[in-house]
């Protein structure tokens, strides 16, 4: 924590609100301290973090096992990303909170519904490994964007990931069976000789096959083009993608803090 206190004046807290769940990281100018986690906090528990007086009080509610700051900090900047408007507006009751917006993205060629996490991602995978770039975000949804040499938006694509089909199933259907992501770390069997294992078959080899045609698909466009992946199953998806294409996982940069880096190269236009 000291070198917080010499830097207090660059301190600064990112906040990505995704679909699920709350992303954090504390800066200290240009450089990532901590990064971590956090359910949706309740509106009451917001506003209670709106009147505390200092960045010790903060993080002691948020950060997971509570921080400790040896000096006491003033309360730091809050820049947010959020996918979820609603959470948006109940954020912005945090004093000198700024939200980026997409116009603020310097990407070439957006469309005006982008999602801001994934201009973001692509943004910020883009200036630190260079364009062109696709990045693949395995979360709530999984979503290929990409962005070409001149820093152009090539498009992309969404669909439900892993937890969202597996729950999808489970809830619409009258008698096919809610699964569990955590119950098969391992591959299941393709062609499977009951109703869970069905499922598993079916919604993680046609992911799979799905990332690897968009995979070759960008590599036909770009041969020389990076390939970037975050989301809180990217591991999972990794493991599964060595075991069946292993070309595939080789080509990869696993980044799980990759909007923060697009929040951060915002920041240093604001």
């Amino acid at each position: 924590m000291k070198q917080l206190a010499r830097h207090r004046e660059e301190i600064w807290l990112a906040l990505e609100i995704g679909n699920s769940r709350l992303h954090w990281a504390l800066f200290v100018g240009e450089t990532l301290y901590s990064a971590w986690d956090t359910d949706y906090l309740l509106e009451s528990v917001i506003q209670q973090l709106a009147e505390c007086q200092t960045l010790n009080d903060l993080l002691e509610k948020i950060f997971p096992q509570g921080e400790s700051l040896k000096n006491t900090l003033p309360l730091c900047p809050l820049v947010v990303a959020s996918v979820v408007p609603s959470q948006t507006a109940i954020w912005q009751t945090y004093p000198n909170t700024r939200v980026i917006t997409l116009e603020q993205v310097p990407l070439k060629g957006v469309y005006p519904t982008l999602g801001i996490d994934r201009a973001l991602a692509l943004w910020g995978a883009g200036k630190t490994w260079g364009f062109p770039i696709l990045v693949i975000d395995a979360g709530t949804a999984l979503t290929f964007t990409a962005a070409d040499a001149n820093e152009c938006l090539v498009g992309g694509a969404i669909l439900p990931g892993l937890g969202l089909q597996f729950a999808t199933l489970g809830q619409q259907t009258g008698q096919l069976p809610l699964v569990e992501m955590q119950n098969f770390p391992s591959l299941p069997p393709r062609f499977a000789l009951n109703t869970t294992e069905a499922i598993q078959s079916g919604v993680i080899y046609t992911i799979l096959a799905g990332i690897k045609d968009f995979v070759e698909a960008w590599l036909q466009l770009f041969p020389n083009g990076k390939i970037a992946i975050k989301g809180g199953d990217r591991t999972l998806l990794i493991n599964y993608l060595q075991a069946l294409y292993p070309e595939i996982p080789a080509r990869l940069i696993v980044e799980p803090n990759l909007i923060f880096w697009g929040m951060r190269e915002i920041v240093k236009l604001l």
